[in-house]
């Protein structure tokens, strides 16, 4: 069904080119084709395998994240994307940095050398296995990088990749060859202390809920909100087993984007 949905973009694509369409009657249609898409997504794999609430919660969330980044895809902007960097080239950036540093200071040579051997016993222990630095979406604007994570929610299994964000934002913070700033954008505005934890490690600019949406209007100059509330009506446009499922098990409240 990704193939299909995919297909249905390019011919789109290809559609727009021709009739020389502007980036928000693009957009648009491309939303609505995302959306009716899911839509039959969910309700094909409702019938062969019922959903529950921990499954449900978390392919609404796989989702939600392709569907807003449509808005950077075809924005109203002038944002553009950008590849981020490889740990291996900021690594070897930043132990130039400090070799050089450490060669100027005014200290014996074997002083200097033992600064050396700790700086590099700092990144053995840093550096234990590859680090990536891709996350969901890297966009430019107005000269700054912009690195953005999408989150349904954070629930009370994210210590792990909260950890690794911390770690990844503190990387990135540590760049000055660029100016980077770290996103992180969440669908829920109910969240928990590993949120916090993000929120005031002053590495990451994070927002939840109508927030969210408002960035994301900012940056790309869409109304996703709007778009949302317009065109959205998932119990509406359901099958009746698709319905049935929702509300059995209660999982209406995972529905609001």
């Amino acid at each position: 069904m990704i193939d299909s949905r995919d297909n249905l973009l390019a011919i789109l694509e290809e559609k727009a080119k021709s009739e020389k369409w502007g980036n928000e009657e693009l957009l648009e249609c491309a939303l609505m084709i995302y959306y009716t898409n899911d839509v039959v997504m969910l309700e094909v794999r409702n019938s062969v395998w019922e959903y529950e609430y921990m499954s449900f919660s978390r392919r609404i969330g796989e989702l939600w994240e392709p569907f807003c980044k449509l808005c950077f895809r075809y924005p109203l902007t002038g944002i553009s994307s950008f590849l981020p960097p490889l740990f291996s080239e900021v690594k070897r950036q930043l132990t130039d940095e400090i070799s050089l540093y450490i060669s100027r200071l005014a200290i014996k040579e074997e002083e200097k050398s033992q600064l050396a051997k700790y700086y590099d016993k700092v990144w053995c222990l840093v550096t234990s296995g590859e680090i990536k630095l891709e996350c969901d979406l890297h966009f430019l604007k107005d000269g700054i990088r912009y690195i953005v994570d999408f989150k349904s929610g954070f629930g009370s299994n994210e210590k792990g990749n909260t950890n690794r964000l911390l770690l990844v934002g503190s990387i990135y913070d540590s760049i000055e060859t660029e100016k980077y700033r770290c996103l992180i954008f969440v669908r829920s505005s109910e969240n928990n202390h590993y949120l916090a934890t993000l929120q005031s490690s002053g590495v990451w600019d994070t927002y939840t809920g109508d927030d969210t949406y408002g960035k994301i209007k900012e940056f790309t100059g869409y109304d996703i909100r709007r778009w949302i509330v317009n065109n959205v009506d998932w119990m509406g446009d359901f099958s009746d087993l698709m319905k049935a499922t929702i509300k059995s098990h209660d999982l209406e409240k995972y529905l609001i984007w």
